[in-house]
């Protein structure tokens, strides 16, 4: 199912904005192959410029089949890649994450970001459920989560392994967005 997104979202301070190949340096060198950055991440940080390309080819072909809205969170100014945000549509449940340099932490860029990109299907019929989990240890990403309007579900117990800890099973808070669709 595809769903209607705009491939650019605009903020007071960000545009989000659909990615495209040209991308490929900036996701490297501001995030994805920063190891603080990803800790935290259900991909590996990437080594190589080639891992950007593949996550690219990835992330293009998933907005054409409607499984995938990944978006570059750019500052307005000056216009710089600071991170990612994206959607994974599995047929109207819908899981989010998002992703920020280090140096652009503690400063609301991801409760802007993530607010303006659920903004976008929340209100969308054919979605019946939001939601996201992150480890337990993540409290800055939990903090963000519920300043967006999430409540926590569930505390699950060694959920995920997180490739960038050592795969090791960690235990996982787990967050839903209420919606107003009736069921």
């Amino acid at each position: 199912m595809l769903l209607n997104i705009p491939e650019r979202i605009e903020t007071e301070r960000l545009w989000l904005i659909k990615f495209s190949f040209q991308d490929a340096e900036e996701i490297f060198y501001s995030y994805a192959s920063k190891p603080a950055a990803t800790k935290y991440m259900a991909w590996p940080t990437h080594q190589s410029i080639k891992d950007t390309h593949d996550f690219l080819s990835y992330a293009v072909h998933g907005w054409q089949k409607g499984t995938d809205y990944s978006f570059g969170i750019r500052m307005k100014n000056p216009n710089r890649l600071i991170g990612s945000c994206g959607l994974m549509n599995d047929g109207g449940r819908i899981q989010f994450g998002y992703i920020l340099s280090p140096q652009h932490w503690g400063k609301g860029y991801a409760t802007e970001a993530t607010t303006a990109m659920l903004d976008q299907v929340k209100s969308n019929t054919e979605i019946y459920r939001i939601h996201t989990f992150v480890d337990v240890e993540n409290t800055a990403s939990a903090n963000v989560l519920k300043k967006c309007g999430l409540i926590e579900e569930a505390l699950l117990e060694k959920w995920f392994r997180f490739p960038n800890q050592d795969s090791q099973p960690k235990d996982c808070r787990h967050f839903r967005l209420p919606l107003t669709n009736s069921w």
